[in-house]
Protein backbone atom coordinates (compact mmCIF):
# COMPACT_ATOMS: atom_id res chain seq x y z
CA UNK A 1 0.00 0.00 0.00
CA UNK A 2 2.77 2.46 0.73
CA UNK A 3 5.02 1.80 -2.18
CA UNK A 4 1.81 3.32 -4.09
CA UNK A 5 3.34 6.55 -5.20
CA UNK A 6 -0.06 8.34 -5.55
CA UNK A 7 -0.51 7.04 -1.58
CA UNK A 8 2.92 8.79 -0.67
CA UNK A 9 2.52 11.89 -1.87
CA UNK A 10 -1.35 12.48 -0.54
CA UNK A 11 -0.08 11.49 2.50
CA UNK A 12 2.69 13.94 2.47
CA UNK A 13 0.09 16.82 1.56
CA UNK A 14 -1.85 15.71 4.50
CA UNK A 15 0.71 16.04 6.79
CA UNK A 16 2.14 19.14 5.47
CA UNK A 17 -1.27 20.78 5.70
CA UNK A 18 -1.88 19.57 9.09
CA UNK A 19 1.46 20.79 9.96
CA UNK A 20 0.68 24.18 8.51
CA UNK A 21 -2.93 24.45 9.86
CA UNK A 22 -1.57 23.67 13.51
CA UNK A 23 1.15 26.26 13.67
CA UNK A 24 -1.52 28.60 12.05
CA UNK A 25 -3.75 27.77 15.10
CA UNK A 26 -0.52 28.17 17.92
CA UNK A 27 -0.01 31.68 17.08
CA UNK A 28 -3.25 33.19 15.92
CA UNK A 29 -5.47 30.94 18.30
CA UNK A 30 -3.94 28.79 21.26
CA UNK A 31 -1.31 25.76 22.07
CA UNK A 32 -4.89 24.01 22.85
CA UNK A 33 -6.12 24.77 19.40
CA UNK A 34 -2.84 23.21 17.99
CA UNK A 35 -3.30 20.27 19.91
CA UNK A 36 -7.04 19.67 18.71
CA UNK A 37 -5.76 20.25 14.85
CA UNK A 38 -2.86 17.44 15.28
CA UNK A 39 -4.93 15.00 16.68
CA UNK A 40 -8.09 15.39 14.42
CA UNK A 41 -5.26 15.42 11.61
CA UNK A 42 -4.21 12.25 12.90
CA UNK A 43 -7.70 10.73 13.43
CA UNK A 44 -8.27 11.48 9.61
CA UNK A 45 -4.93 10.23 8.42
CA UNK A 46 -5.56 6.63 10.54
CA UNK A 47 -9.27 6.62 9.02
CA UNK A 48 -7.69 7.33 5.38
CA UNK A 49 -4.56 4.60 6.03
CA UNK A 50 -7.94 1.79 7.17
CA UNK A 51 -10.05 2.75 4.27
CA UNK A 52 -7.08 2.32 2.03
CA UNK A 53 -5.79 -0.97 3.45
CA UNK A 54 -9.64 -2.28 3.04
CA UNK A 55 -9.66 -1.07 -0.62
CA UNK A 56 -6.63 -3.02 -1.37
CA UNK A 57 -7.77 -5.97 0.17
CA UNK A 58 -11.15 -5.59 -1.68
CA UNK A 59 -8.98 -4.60 -5.16
CA UNK A 60 -6.66 -8.07 -4.12
CA UNK A 61 -9.74 -10.41 -3.82
CA UNK A 62 -11.23 -9.49 -7.43
CA UNK A 63 -7.82 -9.97 -8.96
CA UNK A 64 -7.39 -13.16 -7.38
CA UNK A 65 -11.25 -13.79 -9.18
CA UNK A 66 -9.81 -12.54 -12.01
CA UNK A 67 -6.34 -15.04 -12.15
CA UNK A 68 -8.84 -17.54 -11.76
CA UNK A 69 -11.22 -16.71 -14.49
CA UNK A 70 -8.20 -16.43 -16.58
CA UNK A 71 -7.35 -20.17 -15.74
CA UNK A 72 -10.98 -21.38 -17.00
CA UNK A 73 -12.92 -21.22 -13.43
CA UNK A 74 -16.37 -19.01 -14.16
CA UNK A 75 -18.25 -20.49 -11.09
CA UNK A 76 -17.34 -17.82 -8.88
CA UNK A 77 -19.69 -15.00 -7.88
CA UNK A 78 -17.86 -11.67 -6.94
CA UNK A 79 -21.15 -9.72 -6.14
CA UNK A 80 -22.50 -8.38 -2.96
CA UNK A 81 -25.35 -6.33 -2.37
CA UNK A 82 -23.74 -3.10 -1.54
CA UNK A 83 -23.48 0.43 -3.86
CA UNK A 84 -20.39 1.78 -4.27
CA UNK A 85 -18.03 2.16 -7.04
CA UNK A 86 -16.48 -1.41 -6.04
CA UNK A 87 -19.66 -3.02 -5.92
CA UNK A 88 -20.46 -1.34 -9.39
CA UNK A 89 -17.13 -2.74 -10.78
CA UNK A 90 -18.19 -6.63 -9.10
CA UNK A 91 -21.06 -6.57 -10.78
CA UNK A 92 -19.59 -5.81 -14.46
CA UNK A 93 -16.82 -7.98 -13.74
CA UNK A 94 -19.70 -11.15 -12.78
CA UNK A 95 -21.10 -9.89 -16.21
CA UNK A 96 -17.88 -10.83 -18.04
CA UNK A 97 -17.30 -13.49 -16.25
CA UNK A 98 -21.13 -15.03 -17.50
CA UNK A 99 -20.20 -13.92 -20.89
CA UNK A 100 -16.57 -15.73 -20.89
CA UNK A 101 -18.43 -18.83 -19.55
CA UNK A 102 -20.75 -18.93 -22.46
CA UNK A 103 -18.12 -18.43 -24.84
CA UNK A 104 -16.30 -21.17 -23.16
CA UNK A 105 -19.50 -23.53 -23.48
CA UNK A 106 -19.68 -22.29 -27.31
CA UNK A 107 -15.89 -23.03 -27.82
CA UNK A 108 -16.03 -26.41 -26.66
CA UNK A 109 -19.50 -27.62 -28.36
CA UNK A 110 -17.33 -26.12 -31.66
CA UNK A 111 -14.18 -28.44 -30.53
CA UNK A 112 -16.46 -31.55 -30.08
CA UNK A 113 -18.32 -31.04 -33.51
CA UNK A 114 -14.78 -30.03 -35.49
CA UNK A 115 -13.80 -33.54 -33.73
CA UNK A 116 -17.37 -35.14 -34.98
CA UNK A 117 -16.85 -33.74 -38.36
CA UNK A 118 -13.19 -34.87 -38.72
CA UNK A 119 -14.12 -38.38 -37.72
CA UNK A 120 -17.39 -38.40 -40.20
CA UNK A 121 -15.14 -37.20 -42.57
CA UNK A 122 -12.51 -39.72 -42.71
CA UNK A 123 -15.53 -42.62 -42.44
CA UNK A 124 -16.55 -41.13 -45.81
CA UNK A 125 -12.78 -40.88 -47.38
CA UNK A 126 -11.67 -44.20 -46.03
CA UNK A 127 -14.11 -46.55 -47.84
CA UNK A 128 -13.89 -45.23 -51.52
CA UNK A 129 -9.49 -44.98 -50.50
CA UNK A 130 -9.44 -48.16 -49.43
CA UNK A 131 -11.57 -49.75 -52.46
CA UNK A 132 -9.33 -47.70 -55.32
CA UNK A 133 -6.39 -48.93 -53.41
CA UNK A 134 -7.51 -52.41 -54.11
CA UNK A 135 -8.58 -51.72 -57.47
CA UNK A 136 -5.14 -49.86 -58.28
CA UNK A 137 -3.29 -53.00 -56.88
CA UNK A 138 -5.61 -55.65 -59.21
CA UNK A 139 -5.00 -52.93 -62.23
CA UNK A 140 -1.48 -53.56 -61.78
CA UNK A 141 -1.68 -57.73 -62.55
CA UNK A 142 -0.59 -58.16 -66.34
CA UNK A 143 -2.58 -61.54 -66.53
CA UNK A 144 -5.86 -59.42 -65.97
CA UNK A 145 -8.05 -59.24 -68.74
CA UNK A 146 -9.29 -56.51 -70.09
CA UNK A 147 -13.26 -56.84 -69.07
CA UNK A 148 -12.11 -56.56 -65.73
CA UNK A 149 -9.66 -53.80 -66.30
CA UNK A 150 -12.43 -51.67 -67.66
CA UNK A 151 -14.38 -52.14 -64.75
CA UNK A 152 -12.32 -51.61 -62.12
CA UNK A 153 -11.26 -48.43 -64.19
CA UNK A 154 -14.89 -47.17 -64.14
CA UNK A 155 -15.35 -47.87 -60.24
CA UNK A 156 -12.04 -45.85 -59.74
CA UNK A 157 -13.67 -43.31 -61.66
CA UNK A 158 -16.76 -43.52 -59.41
CA UNK A 159 -15.10 -43.59 -56.30
CA UNK A 160 -13.04 -40.04 -57.56
CA UNK A 161 -16.05 -38.19 -58.92
CA UNK A 162 -17.79 -39.32 -55.23
CA UNK A 163 -15.04 -38.38 -53.14
CA UNK A 164 -15.08 -34.52 -55.58
CA UNK A 165 -18.80 -34.53 -54.83
CA UNK A 166 -18.12 -35.00 -50.98
CA UNK A 167 -15.06 -32.31 -50.68
CA UNK A 168 -16.84 -30.04 -52.62
CA UNK A 169 -19.76 -30.14 -50.57
CA UNK A 170 -17.78 -29.86 -47.53
CA UNK A 171 -16.32 -26.71 -48.92
CA UNK A 172 -19.66 -24.93 -49.56
CA UNK A 173 -21.10 -25.66 -46.42
CA UNK A 174 -17.83 -24.48 -44.88
CA UNK A 175 -18.44 -21.52 -46.00
CA UNK A 176 -22.12 -21.02 -45.14
CA UNK A 177 -21.09 -22.19 -41.60
CA UNK A 178 -18.62 -19.04 -41.44
CA UNK A 179 -21.07 -16.63 -42.45
CA UNK A 180 -18.61 -15.99 -45.62
CA UNK A 181 -21.69 -16.56 -48.22
CA UNK A 182 -23.24 -13.64 -49.20
CA UNK A 183 -26.87 -14.67 -50.25
CA UNK A 184 -27.60 -12.82 -53.43
CA UNK A 185 -31.63 -10.57 -53.02
CA UNK A 186 -32.87 -11.20 -56.21
CA UNK A 187 -36.18 -11.61 -58.19
CA UNK A 188 -36.62 -15.64 -58.44
CA UNK A 189 -38.65 -17.40 -61.00
CA UNK A 190 -39.81 -20.66 -59.77
CA UNK A 191 -40.63 -22.43 -62.98
CA UNK A 192 -36.92 -21.09 -63.78
CA UNK A 193 -35.78 -22.08 -60.88
CA UNK A 194 -36.84 -26.08 -61.26
CA UNK A 195 -36.32 -25.89 -64.70
CA UNK A 196 -32.51 -25.78 -63.47
CA UNK A 197 -32.57 -27.97 -60.73
CA UNK A 198 -34.61 -30.84 -62.45
CA UNK A 199 -31.90 -30.86 -64.83
CA UNK A 200 -29.20 -33.14 -62.98
CA UNK A 201 -31.89 -35.78 -62.16
CA UNK A 202 -33.44 -36.02 -65.72
CA UNK A 203 -30.75 -39.13 -66.14
CA UNK A 204 -31.50 -40.75 -63.33
CA UNK A 205 -35.19 -40.45 -63.39
CA UNK A 206 -35.18 -41.79 -66.90
CA UNK A 207 -32.74 -44.85 -65.99
CA UNK A 208 -35.65 -45.77 -62.78
CA UNK A 209 -38.51 -44.80 -65.11
CA UNK A 210 -40.06 -42.10 -62.92
CA UNK A 211 -42.08 -39.49 -64.13
CA UNK A 212 -42.50 -36.05 -62.87
CA UNK A 213 -45.18 -33.87 -62.33
CA UNK A 214 -45.06 -29.55 -62.16
CA UNK A 215 -47.79 -27.37 -60.79
CA UNK A 216 -47.79 -24.05 -60.34
CA UNK A 217 -48.38 -20.51 -61.84
CA UNK A 218 -45.06 -19.20 -64.05
CA UNK A 219 -45.78 -16.19 -62.30
CA UNK A 220 -44.86 -17.19 -58.50
CA UNK A 221 -41.47 -15.90 -57.26
CA UNK A 222 -39.34 -14.95 -54.18
CA UNK A 223 -36.38 -12.68 -53.32
CA UNK A 224 -33.76 -15.14 -53.06
CA UNK A 225 -30.08 -16.64 -54.89
CA UNK A 226 -30.95 -18.33 -57.95
CA UNK A 227 -28.09 -20.26 -57.82
CA UNK A 228 -27.75 -21.81 -54.46
CA UNK A 229 -31.05 -22.41 -54.00
CA UNK A 230 -30.83 -24.43 -57.04
CA UNK A 231 -28.45 -26.45 -55.58
CA UNK A 232 -30.76 -26.53 -52.55
CA UNK A 233 -33.14 -28.62 -54.58
CA UNK A 234 -31.45 -30.32 -56.65
CA UNK A 235 -30.17 -31.97 -53.47
CA UNK A 236 -34.17 -32.16 -52.48
CA UNK A 237 -34.63 -34.07 -55.83
CA UNK A 238 -31.82 -36.18 -55.78
CA UNK A 239 -32.56 -37.39 -52.17
CA UNK A 240 -36.50 -38.46 -53.57
CA UNK A 241 -34.71 -39.86 -56.77
CA UNK A 242 -32.73 -42.34 -54.51
CA UNK A 243 -35.76 -43.14 -52.35
CA UNK A 244 -38.31 -44.16 -54.87
CA UNK A 245 -38.46 -46.72 -56.57
CA UNK A 246 -39.00 -48.03 -60.25
CA UNK A 247 -41.71 -46.33 -61.95
CA UNK A 248 -42.40 -44.14 -59.11
CA UNK A 249 -43.86 -41.04 -59.21
CA UNK A 250 -42.20 -37.08 -58.09
CA UNK A 251 -43.76 -34.07 -58.30
CA UNK A 252 -43.57 -30.43 -57.73
CA UNK A 253 -46.28 -27.91 -56.72
CA UNK A 254 -45.53 -24.16 -56.23
CA UNK A 255 -47.80 -21.42 -55.12
CA UNK A 256 -47.44 -17.61 -53.90
CA UNK A 257 -49.46 -15.92 -51.07
CA UNK A 258 -49.14 -12.73 -49.20
CA UNK A 259 -46.83 -14.35 -46.70
CA UNK A 260 -44.63 -16.21 -48.41
CA UNK A 261 -44.03 -18.44 -51.42
CA UNK A 262 -44.08 -22.53 -51.15
CA UNK A 263 -42.55 -24.97 -52.64
CA UNK A 264 -43.41 -28.84 -51.85
CA UNK A 265 -41.34 -31.86 -53.69
CA UNK A 266 -43.35 -34.86 -53.06
CA UNK A 267 -42.62 -38.85 -54.41
CA UNK A 268 -44.03 -41.92 -53.42
CA UNK A 269 -41.32 -43.58 -52.11
CA UNK A 270 -40.76 -45.94 -49.50
CA UNK A 271 -40.90 -43.16 -47.37
CA UNK A 272 -38.87 -42.31 -43.92
CA UNK A 273 -39.34 -43.67 -40.27
CA UNK A 274 -40.90 -41.48 -37.82
CA UNK A 275 -37.57 -41.61 -35.17
CA UNK A 276 -35.25 -40.29 -38.18
CA UNK A 277 -37.72 -37.46 -39.25
CA UNK A 278 -35.84 -34.82 -36.17
CA UNK A 279 -32.46 -35.60 -37.67
CA UNK A 280 -33.13 -35.62 -41.15
CA UNK A 281 -31.19 -32.43 -42.06
CA UNK A 282 -28.08 -33.03 -39.48
CA UNK A 283 -24.58 -33.56 -41.74
CA UNK A 284 -24.01 -36.87 -42.06
CA UNK A 285 -27.14 -38.39 -40.57
CA UNK A 286 -28.17 -41.94 -42.25
CA UNK A 287 -31.71 -43.10 -41.70
CA UNK A 288 -32.60 -46.51 -41.52
CA UNK A 289 -33.49 -46.75 -45.43
CA UNK A 290 -30.55 -45.05 -46.48
CA UNK A 291 -28.55 -46.34 -49.16
CA UNK A 292 -25.41 -48.05 -48.80
CA UNK A 293 -23.29 -45.12 -50.73
CA UNK A 294 -25.02 -42.24 -49.39
CA UNK A 295 -23.19 -39.37 -47.68
CA UNK A 296 -25.94 -37.97 -45.56
CA UNK A 297 -24.63 -34.49 -46.57
CA UNK A 298 -27.40 -33.27 -49.57
CA UNK A 299 -29.97 -32.58 -47.40
CA UNK A 300 -28.01 -31.11 -44.52
CA UNK A 301 -26.72 -28.28 -47.29
CA UNK A 302 -30.38 -27.77 -48.87
CA UNK A 303 -30.90 -27.15 -44.98
CA UNK A 304 -28.10 -24.53 -44.71
CA UNK A 305 -28.96 -22.73 -48.11
CA UNK A 306 -32.42 -22.48 -46.98
CA UNK A 307 -32.07 -21.47 -44.29
CA UNK A 308 -29.19 -18.85 -44.57
CA UNK A 309 -32.23 -17.00 -47.02
CA UNK A 310 -34.42 -16.48 -44.32
CA UNK A 311 -36.42 -19.71 -45.40
CA UNK A 312 -37.85 -22.52 -44.19
CA UNK A 313 -38.35 -26.65 -44.34
CA UNK A 314 -39.86 -29.81 -43.50
CA UNK A 315 -40.34 -32.72 -43.69
CA UNK A 316 -43.42 -35.35 -43.59
CA UNK A 317 -43.42 -38.77 -44.58
CA UNK A 318 -45.44 -42.28 -44.17
CA UNK A 319 -43.63 -45.15 -44.73
CA UNK A 320 -44.76 -47.06 -47.84
CA UNK A 321 -46.36 -43.60 -49.03
CA UNK A 322 -43.58 -41.29 -49.74
CA UNK A 323 -42.26 -37.99 -48.72
CA UNK A 324 -43.02 -34.41 -48.95
CA UNK A 325 -40.27 -31.68 -48.64
CA UNK A 326 -42.12 -28.37 -47.76
CA UNK A 327 -40.27 -24.96 -48.58
CA UNK A 328 -41.19 -21.18 -47.65
CA UNK A 329 -39.51 -18.69 -48.45
CA UNK A 330 -41.10 -15.54 -46.27
CA UNK A 331 -41.81 -12.34 -48.07
CA UNK A 332 -39.95 -8.65 -46.29
CA UNK A 333 -42.26 -6.79 -44.73
CA UNK A 334 -41.42 -3.39 -45.20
Amino acid sequence: MFRNKEIQVFLLCLLFISLLVAVASFFFISIEAAVVVLLTSLLLICSFLFFTKWRYREIEKLSSYLRRISRGDYSLDVRDNYEGELSILKSDIYKVTLMLSEHHSLLQEDKVKLTNAISDISHQLKTPLTSMMVMADLLGDVKLDEMKRQEFTNNIRVQLERIEWLVTSLLKLSKIDAGTVMFKKEPVLVCKLLERAIQPVLVPMDIKQQTLKMIGDNEVSFMGDFNWTAEAIINILKNCVEHTQDGGEISISFSENALFTELIISDNGKGIVKEDIPYIFKRFYKGKNAAEDSVGIGLAMAHSVIKSQQGDIEVKSDIGKGTQFIIKFYKQII
